[in-house]
């Protein structure tokens, strides 16, 4: 089977940390030249001495600032070359009830996923054409399947992504470019403890109560870890999987409850 990256380079998103760094870390095993992209400088050098190989390289950029974002993936583009494989993925909108939430948090959170997405692909599909390799995962959320309970401004933002990739999978895939969907479920990460807080606020319990009543709902009884998700990313991104493309592929431990 063919997971070899050795002649790829792929530019992964909200990667200075959790399921982005571990995504990152995942390609670079298996020989791909990354460069990280997030907002935080001094997180993005500490990420890039993590990463496995030589060559890597970071770009600085806000995801709610889309213009910013674009030009510096392009003038990144214009100075190292097409990248062959891209990894969108950003942090997930504040929690809280669908129906109490303002407006412009849709907007917002629309901006950071979609609105970035987009761009994003629209910059980087010429060189996969040109290169004659494409690869495209979105980091969302098993909440495209099952919304979650108080996320309900990220349920309705993952689902519109998913609908995105699925739509742009057909139009892209006469040109042997691939775009899947990875759903992580509750996975051991800097943003599940935000989430884990939140809810034990709201419910008056303790995070560990939430934590537990979480892993119980869990098939394999246990958090994932973010290099388990990472790992399947690397997977969709590589040779072996190149007839995979408009799925969204649930990493969850056995969580969902729909086939």
């Amino acid at each position: 089977m063919d997971l070899q990256l050795d002649d790829k380079k792929a530019l992964v998103c909200g990667s200075s940390q959790g399921i982005g760094l571990a995504s990152a870390q995942q390609l670079a095993k298996i020989g791909a030249q990354v460069t990280l992209c997030a907002r935080n400088k001094t997180d993005l050098d500490a990420a890039l001495e993590t990463l496995p190989g030589s060559g890597h390289t970071r770009i600085v950029a806000d995801f709610d600032q889309p213009d910013q974002l674009e030009s510096a993936v392009n003038s990144h583009i214009s100075e190292h070359g097409p990248f062959q494989i891209l990894i969108n993925n950003s942090g997930g909108p504040a929690g809280g009830p669908l129906f109490a939430a303002d407006s412009d948090q849709f907007l917002v959170a629309m901006q950071r996923h979609l609105v970035c997405n987009h761009r994003l692909v629209q910059a980087l599909v010429p060189g996969m054409k040109e290169s004659g390799y494409g690869r495209i995962v979105n980091i969302i959320s098993t909440s495209v399947r099952e919304p979650i309970a108080g996320l309900g401004v990220s349920n309705t933002t993952r689902g519109a992504v998913a609908a995105w990739a699925k739509t742009l999978s057909k139009e892209l895939g006469p040109a042997a470019i691939t775009i899947n969907s990875v759903l992580p479920g509750f996975t051991d990460t800097a943003r599940l403890t935000q989430l884990m807080a939140k809810r034990a606020e709201t419910q008056g319990t303790t995070p560990e109560q939430v934590k537990e009543a979480w892993i119980q709902s869990i098939p394999l009884a246990r958090l994932a870890r973010a290099e388990e998700i990472g790992s399947a990313v690397a997977f969709l991104c590589s040779p072996a999987a190149a007839y995979i493309t408009g799925v969204c592929l649930p990493v969850d431990g056995g969580r969902l409850n729909v086939i």
